[in-house]
């Protein structure tokens, strides 16, 4: 048996952070939520020298100070978080939003859901997918 999922959620909204925590704390046997409300505090954890990366980044795009496009640049930029998937989480269904993600190499784009059920499935649609989709020994990526 592999470990637990490790998920990273980024997100500016207080509420959009603390739903998807409840969210997810139902599926604890499968899978650990740490959160940052700010793509800069993100990338500082994720490239803190003792940090556990995660296995998959939930990001959301219209964040104040660094938009969730600039974290996901910064991302794909650096060799130690290349590799890590990044799946768009945003109410925006803007098909320049959908091209751009994609043309900076997202994973997913996921629209989220304003109703709390449809919510609910969306995530266990997520860790259904991410849970198959890793490697059954997920790889540490240990160089800088």
């Amino acid at each position: 048996m592999t470990r637990p999922l490790r998920i990273l959620l980024i997100d500016d909204s207080n509420m959009d952070r603390h739903l998807a925590e409840e969210v997810f704390a139902e599926y604890a046997d499968r899978c650990t939520v740490t959160t940052a409300s700010s793509g800069q505090a993100a990338l500082d954890a994720m490239l803190a020298p003792d940090a556990e990366l995660p296995d998959v980044v939930l990001l959301d795009i219209n964040m104040p100070g660094m938009s969730g496009f600039e974290v996901l640049t910064a991302m794909k930029g650096h060799p130690r978080l290349v590799r890590i998937p990044v799946v768009m989480l945003t109410t925006s269904n803007h098909d320049q939003d959908v091209r751009q993600a994609y043309t900076l190499h997202a994973s997913s784009y996921l629209i989220k859901s304003v109703n709390f059920r449809d919510f609910v499935s969306q995530v266990e649609g997520f860790l259904e997918f991410w849970t198959r989709a890793r490697l059954t020994s997920w790889p540490e990526i240990t160089s800088s």
